[in-house]
């Protein structure tokens, strides 16, 4: 599904040269890297600010108790996601409640989020799903007109553009994942929450060190979520060919399109006219999902499913008692998504074997 290794070959003096700077400063929390790498990130984030913490997950969690989720609350967030956008909810004792996505673009359908708000609602987040942004106009309108924040679910986007503007810097705050699987993923855990309140900033700073406002003294409950110095390091040389990388995922996925779009069945990832996606994942629809799969393990090519099972029926939420067919587009995509190998470096030659892998496989 990814070649870490190609990509590692290609940038691995710039990265040893930065790890060795660290090593030679022995300065490993909260350093130099982490600050610059926060300024750059917002840069390229087109946002004023951004704060560095442990992981992806730790991001939404910070982010959603820094704008004021806590027990009894509810937050609006799609089913059809990695388990963290809706378990980060659940951890404040608030409850997910869910939306079913589009049935293109697999992200959130804003149509149905207003007849979830309720009493209870406190905020929403929008998944900006495999790298293609979800349909923020009308969200953050609804965010504006119920006046609840809009939390962006980023993990699998940076770098996507919605209407010619980052995504990330939309709504209330943005959150990043440093998985190294990502498009700009470090050499262990790391994330980061992208901002224009500095307010918030603030206030996700304290909270990602004990609740500290300054060393020995803390002003309220908080994390022990704090970026790593060489993760930041390695993330600041990485960044400066995030772009390149990003292009030649969007080059494969059109070559993707061109070889998999007349075979019939099979249905090439949706890209909304509004946005640029930036393919972190290159995600079908096909029938047949589960033989496709195993012909082209025989054949030695790897493929996915991001996400079998969806979070509303998932047994964390059973207690929810949400049912098959509450969701349908969701559920149909479940049964349906299959992810293809995705990298930067992946040649002409790999997405014309598996194209023609995937064809043998429906027989057609």
């Amino acid at each position: 599904m990814l070649d870490l290794k190609a990509q590692y070959r290609s940038i691995a003096q710039e990265v040893r040269a930065a790890i060795d700077s660290v090593l030679e400063s022995q300065h490993f929390i909260q350093g130099s890297n982490v600050e610059a790498l926060e300024e750059e990130i917002a840069r390229y984030c087109g946002s004023r600010f951004a704060v560095g913490v442990a992981s992806g997950t730790d991001a939404l969690l910070l982010a959603l108790h820094a704008v004021g989720v806590g027990p009894g609350d509810e937050v609006i967030v799609p089913s059809f996601s990695f388990i963290a956008t809706a378990d980060t909810v659940s951890l404040l004792g608030a409850v997910p409640v869910f939306v079913d996505v589009q049935s293109d673009t697999l992200n959130i359908d804003p149509a149905l989020i207003e007849g979830k708000v309720t009493s209870r609602t406190r905020a929403i987040i929008a998944v900006h799903l495999y790298g293609q942004p979800a349909d923020m106009d009308p969200i953050l309108r609804i965010g504006r007109e119920k006046q609840l924040p809009i939390l962006e679910d980023s993990a699998q986007a940076i770098g996507a553009t919605y209407k010619g503007r980052r995504v990330t810097s939309l709504g209330e705050a943005g959150c990043l994942s440093f998985f190294p699987s990502k498009n700009l993923g470090g050499y262990g855990d790391g994330g980061m929450i992208v901002t224009n309140s500095e307010e918030l900033a603030r206030r996700l700073r304290s909270l990602r060190s004990h609740g500290s406002t300054k060393k020995y003294f803390s002003a309220e409950q908080g994390w022990n979520s704090r970026l790593d110095e060489l993760q930041a390091a390695i993330l600041r040389v990485k960044l400066r060919h995030l772009d390149i990388w990003n292009a030649a995922r969007r080059a494969n996925a059109d070559l993707y399109d061109s070889l998999l779009g007349s075979i019939p069945g099979v249905i090439p990832p949706a890209r909304a006219p509004f946005a640029e996606h930036t393919f972190h994942q290159y995600t079908i629809r096909v029938p047949n999902r589960e033989r496709v799969q195993i012909e082209l393990a025989e054949g030695g090519i790897a493929s996915a499913v991001y996400y079998p099972v969806p979070i509303h029926l998932q047994p964390i939420y059973s207690s929810l008692a949400y049912r098959s067919g509450d969701l349908p587009e969701t559920e149909r995509a479940s049964e349906e998504v299959l992810s293809l190998p995705m990298y930067p470096e992946l040649s002409r030659d790999q997405i014309h074997a598996i194209a023609l892998a995937i064809r043998s496989a429906l027989h057609v």
